[in-house]
């Protein structure tokens, strides 16, 4: 089962809000999923972003692959650097 860290769209028309969530990359954009690690309010200014870092740095390490948009805001976040050095032991 590949695994994906990617968005869910939420909120209502012409004001989206999302949710980070874990999900099997078969499945749809707002269906199923396996566990929410975060929020993105890209409406708010400045845009309000809410990670759980230990949720995030436990599903990197099981193989999870971030959709390009949360690989920015994970990196924004400075996650993906801890990961990178929890990975490469620096």
């Amino acid at each position: 089962m590949a695994v994906k860290i990617r968005l869910k769209r939420m909120g209502t028309k012409k004001k989206p809000f999302y949710r980070i969530v874990v999900a099997d990359s078969r499945s749809p954009r707002d269906g199923r999923f396996i566990e929410t690690i975060g929020t993105y309010d890209p409406v708010a200014e400045p845009a309000q972003v809410k990670i759980d870092e230990e949720l995030a740095l436990k599903w990197l390490q099981n193989g999870a692959k971030p959709s390009d948009t949360v690989r920015s805001l994970l990196s924004k976040q400075g996650i993906l650097e801890k990961f990178h050095n929890l990975k490469y032991g620096k």
